[in-house]
């Protein structure tokens, strides 16, 4: 062979190389990324990403973040693009924020969505195989499967019904894709609610097959917990606090109450 042709060779082998590495990386997950379809290590938590709900306030979730953070573990409230906007450009930010602690060095994720960012979640772990990459999730009064709050805006004031509005009426095409997909199975998931909710209509639309969840009245009889006060609530912040945990996912129920209570 000729010292040409020997090179034009060479050079063909490194180019298939090359897109052989390429491929692999994206098929396989870079350097520090799961492999897709597996599960990550209980006993690893990494970093938490709390997803803001309907209207994209920070604010709602900082109490419950700096309450997390006590315990060691590092928590992000994350920024959304439009809290009232398309969902899926919100999906997009959680993506991209879990790829970012991945990349830097963390085995997993763990992610608290509240109200509309429950529902943000869900729809991240159907369309970005967060299963591989999340190790538990944990929502707050979800309307997984819509609120007719929603239903009512959507109906009567439509102009004051954003996108994430309609995308919230029970039946939408983002919360059928959420029904689809099978979420509440494929990773430990706690979803939390309130009787007294006013806002996400009926309550327990947050239920969702295949993941745990409990109302704050199941745990402790009697309790008054609005919809905005879910976040900051002891019950629940207890209960947040011993799901994220190394011990395995279980429904906390009325002998629980008094410990969640002062623990959050």
């Amino acid at each position: 062979m000729s010292p040409r042709r020997r090179l034009l060779v060479g050079l063909l082998v490194l180019v298939v190389v090359a897109a052989g590495i390429v491929v692999g990386v994206r098929v396989l997950g870079g350097p520090g990324l799961p492999l897709p379809g597996t599960r990550p290590a209980d006993d690893r938590p990494g970093p938490v990403l709390l997803v803001p709900g309907y209207g994209g306030s920070r604010n709602s979730l900082l109490a419950l973040a700096r309450r997390i953070e006590a315990t060691g573990r590092q928590a992000t409230v994350l920024t959304l693009v439009d809290g009232t906007g398309d969902l899926s450009a919100e999906v997009a930010v959680l993506d991209r924020a879990v790829d970012d602690a991945l990349a830097a060095g963390a085995p997993s994720v763990d992610v608290v969505g509240y109200s509309a960012g429950g529902v943000v979640t869900a729809l991240w772990l159907a369309r970005d195989d967060g299963a591989s990459r999340a190790r538990r999730v944990v929502t707050l009064g979800a309307p997984l499967h819509g609120t007719t709050l929603a239903t009512a805006g959507a109906s009567l004031a439509p102009d004051a019904c954003p996108v994430a509005c309609r995308q919230l009426v029970p039946g939408s095409p983002e919360l059928a894709e959420i029904d689809r997909a099978g979420v509440g199975s494929l990773l430990p998931w706690l979803s939390l609610w309130t009787t007294d909710d006013d806002t996400v209509t009926p309550p327990d639309s947050a239920r969702l097959a295949g993941a745990l969840d409990t109302s704050v009245q199941a745990v402790c009889a009697g309790a008054r917990v609005t919809h905005s006060g879910l976040p900051t609530d002891p019950v629940v912040t207890g209960a947040v606090l011993r799901a994220l945990g190394t011990t395995p996912l279980t429904t906390p129920g009325p002998a629980d109450c008094a410990t969640l209570r002062a623990t959050g």
